[in-house]
């Protein structure tokens, strides 16, 4: 006969959500119907798109290094079903940084801070979303044994985003946890015949020049071009790559024997596909396959948010406050999908409305 569970109001579930960045995760929780009352995270200047997006949320700067299990209580309340949720920065463990020793290597420990603060809070559900090549690391075996011996049921789902209606050919790990029974992510929303793609979410945006901004949405700017550049752009072709174009526009570095196996660069998106993993640096053409389809440009700030299924409301700076790409473009490119965020809400709520239903308790 499996234990009585304490009395728990399934209509009241709250989350915190730790390394919150701007609030792609937050935000898609609070689609869910899922509330939170708190975002952790150390940059600062997340503090003002996570609270104007996501009120009545709060942004308190803080590094999971600094706060207990005790500090996260007080923000539940009594009756609630107590949810953590996080991405821990994924730069150790991406495949775009791995062999690089950078800054990043001091992240490796923030996993096991939110193991740490799992242990001390003992929340009813956990989640976290990470990039797949996690699970090659010891640290990640480590975390999921402490929650299985804390008494947790866990599952873990590598998600295709275009799976669940996310314009972006993006693969993430995706794990839950609860002392409630056995969760599952919910099953997927889009088959590949309705994948949405590139066209379908930001075709409708005014049309703009490298390096012009939209006058009605300033976050609708993209970044400028180089003679060069701007050749290269014109020679190239959705879904192609820099071996299209004439040889005296191939860089240097591409014409070395080692540099042609680096086709993914300075290449546009294609219309009917989803688009390539939206990163930090999406706004510049030659980081990634960041070309807009049909403009002689990279995609802007706005178009980068939208491909991450933020919607195209969603504020980043206050009004007449200077738009820094780097800055804007570390926080779209760090984040939740929101879509996926909502994924993960209503796979936890339903979860939760299933587990504390009266025909649960025996």
């Amino acid at each position: 006969m499996k234990m009585q569970q304490p009395k728990l109001d399934n209509r009241n579930i709250v989350a915190a959500d730790l390394f919150c960045g701007a609030g792609g995760l937050t935000r898609g929780l609070l689609d869910s119907g899922i509330r939170v009352v708190a975002g952790f995270d150390i940059d600062e200047a997340c503090r003002y798109p996570y609270e104007k997006n996501n009120r009545p949320a709060i942004f308190k700067k803080k590094s999971v290094t600094d706060i207990s299990g005790k500090q996260l209580k007080a923000f539940y309340p009594a009756d609630a079903v107590c949810v953590l949720v996080g991405c821990a920065p994924c730069q150790p463990f991406s495949k775009y940084t791995q062999g690089l020793k950078t800054v990043a290597d001091e992240k490796w420990g923030l996993l096991a801070h939110f193991g740490r603060l799992v242990g001390e809070l003992k929340p009813h559900v956990v989640s976290m979303e990470n990039v797949p090549q996690l699970q090659r690391h010891s640290i990640y075996d480590e975390f999921l044994a402490m929650l299985r011996d804390l008494g947790y049921y866990v599952s873990t789902h590598e998600v295709f985003c275009p799976d669940y209606g996310i314009p972006q050919h993006r693969t993430r790990l995706v794990l839950f946890a609860s002392l409630l029974g056995p969760i599952q992510i919910i099953p997927p929303t889009h088959n590949p015949e309705k994948y949405a793609v590139v066209k379908d979410v930001i075709d409708h945006l005014p049309r703009l020049q490298a390096g012009e901004t939209c006058q009605a949405d300033p976050l609708h700017r993209s970044s400028a071009l180089s003679d060069t550049n701007l050749s290269r752009i014109r020679n190239s072709q959705p879904g192609g790559t820099w071996r299209d174009w004439p040889k005296e526009l191939v860089a240097k570095c591409h014409r070395k024997k080692k540099g042609r196996t680096y086709p993914s660069v300075y290449g546009r998106m294609k219309w009917d596909e989803p688009a390539p993993t939206i990163t930090t640096q999406f706004f510049g053409f030659g980081n990634g396959r960041f070309g807009h389809p049909e403009q002689n440009r990279a995609i802007s700030l706005r178009e980068g948010a939208i491909l991450q299924s933020f919607p195209r409301s969603y504020e980043f700076v206050r009004r007449g406050e200077d738009i820094s790409f780097k800055t804007i473009g570390r926080m779209i490119g760090n984040a939740v999908p929101v879509r996926l965020g909502a994924v993960v809400g209503k796979s936890i709520k339903r979860h939760v409305e299933a587990e504390c239903s009266d025909e649960k308790r025996i």
